[in-house]
């Protein structure tokens, strides 16, 4: 039998605020333990929440991005359960009234554009963080870190829409470059500032009843969700098949072994028993306040992707390169004020500055060859100054150096050499020297061509200007 999947994502969104939730405690990553809390956020009696609004602001305006219904009127609620990184044995989260509500994401893939929806976005405080002391000195005991306690929590719902673990990868990169651009977080998955579950189940193919809902967890990577739906896929077609049970529970992903184990039973909503938080009042957002929020809505990928390939003539690819940072984008858009040459420009970021920042571990950002910088070196290769190999020695030094180009040219003495008379001078060597290669070419091997354009450029250290070369080698071999 075949069998259609049916894929719904929650995504976890640390907000990109300087304090928490409800309280004035820094939400800065990697400090000591425990170090970044007070009373409020531990839940301590007596404590009374005052609500960040820019946490608000920053759930608004993502919400707007993803185009999603933003309600006049919105309530916290209380999610009762019981863990030991929850010290208030509740968390302040979001039920029935949400601060947004349904959107969508558009994902392209094998070249077709699909809608996403999104259910809701809403915006809760976070729970700790255990660290398990188990493993080969046989510990039996976990310590708690409460500094993420009351970090804002942004939580994106989508509808199950995703049909595919591919898919579910390309929303998910779309997300975090929406969210990204929009500056509300920084989404790194190593910091935990982006978490993911996913919902799966699958039923036979056309039916319209949705089969048992498994919760994945414990996914720290995309790659890590669309390996662990795949496992999933199988898992559970291979049940169907032999005519088990499908279990509805939450499982766990075990990257080392590749496979999902069962943690517990899925939990409802109603086992959460929710009720408004009384100690919030709700948050009413009028037209003036949301005018002002869609005022600091920028370009966003998918935009900014359409308006690079009909406005520069870029490919596809190269485009969806570019666009993947707004940093990054923005770079580009800075080469082009100083210099009109989109596609010479796309490939030296992309194939040449981007290859030396990846494989420091380093962004756009950190770059030490500035926008005026790189439009200077393609300046000089397009007026033929210098040629395209010597353009890469140059970048080189540019990069480890900081100087620019026209310093490095004249230090090195890297002018392309573009008189006829000496270029020429070179070619008459190049012949009398490789006599077999000028034989090969009279008599019709025409590759044996490449054999001189070498020799010459060997003899004037790459400095000679490529194209002149075989312009004269051809006109003197007839």
């Amino acid at each position: 039998m075949n069998y259609d999947t049916v894929i719904g994502l929650e995504v976890h969104v640390h907000l990109k605020t300087k304090s928490k939730l409800f309280c004035g405690c820094s939400t800065e990553f990697g400090s000591d333990p425990n170090s970044n809390i007070c009373p409020v956020c531990t839940g301590q009696p007596g404590v009374l929440p005052v609500l960040n609004r820019k946490a608000v602001e920053f759930t608004v305006l993502t919400g707007m991005g993803f185009g999603c219904e933003i309600p006049p009127k919105s309530v916290f609620a209380r999610k009762n359960y019981f863990y030991p990184d929850l010290p208030k044995n509740y968390q302040v989260s979001q039920y029935e009234l949400p601060l947004c509500g349904r959107g969508h994401i558009d994902i392209t893939t094998d070249g077709k554009t699909k809608r996403i929806g999104v259910t809701r976005i809403h915006l809760e405080e976070d729970a700790g963080k255990l660290l398990h002391a188990i493993g080969s000195q046989k510990l039996d005991y976990s310590l708690v870190d409460f500094n993420r306690t009351g970090i804002p929590l942004m939580e994106i719902v989508s509808e199950p829409d995703i049909s595919s673990p591919e898919e579910a990868y390309q929303y998910l990169t779309e997300l975090k470059s929406i969210v990204r651009y929009l500056g509300a977080s920084d989404c790194d998955m190593e910091k935990g500032s982006l978490r993911c579950d996913a919902n799966i189940s699958i039923r036979p193919a056309g039916d319209k009843k949705l089969g048992a809902k498994v919760e994945l967890k414990n996914m720290n990577s995309f790659k890590a969700v669309k390996d662990a739906l795949n496992y999933e896929i199988r898992r559970q077609t291979e049940a169907a098949e032999s005519g088990e049970r499908i279990a509805q529970e939450t499982r766990l992903w075990d990257e080392p072994a590749g496979v999902t184990v069962s943690m517990r039973s899925k939990e409802l909503a109603h086992d959460y028993r929710y009720f408004p938080e009384p100690d919030l009042v709700p948050v009413e957002l009028d037209e003036k306040y949301l005018d002002e929020i869609r005022k600091k809505l920028c370009e966003l990928p998918a935009g900014r992707k359409k308006r690079f390939i009909e406005q520069f003539g870029l490919g596809e690819y190269d485009a969806d390169v570019l666009v993947s940072e707004k940093q990054l984008a923005d770079y580009f858009e800075d080469v082009l004020k100083f210099i009109n040459e989109p596609k010479i420009a796309s490939n030296w970021i992309a194939n040449n500055l981007l290859g030396r920042l990846n494989s420091e571990g380093k962004d756009i950002t950190e770059t030490p060859v500035s926008a005026k910088m790189l439009s200077e070196l393609i300046r000089f290769i397009t007026d033929g100054t210098i040629s395209g190999k010597i353009a890469k020695t140059i970048f080189e030094q540019m990069y480890k150096t900081g100087k620019p180009a026209d310093e490095i040219i004249k230090e090195q003495g890297l002018v392309q050499i573009s008189d006829d008379k000496q270029i020429e001078k070179f070619i008459d060597e190049a012949i009398s020297e490789n006599v077999k290669a000028v034989s090969e070419y009279k008599n019709g091997k025409l590759q044996a061509l490449g054999a001189l354009v070498g020799a010459v450029m060997k003899k004037t250290k790459g400095k000679a200007n490529p194209k002149m070369v075989n312009e004269i080698l051809k006109k003197k071999l007839g």
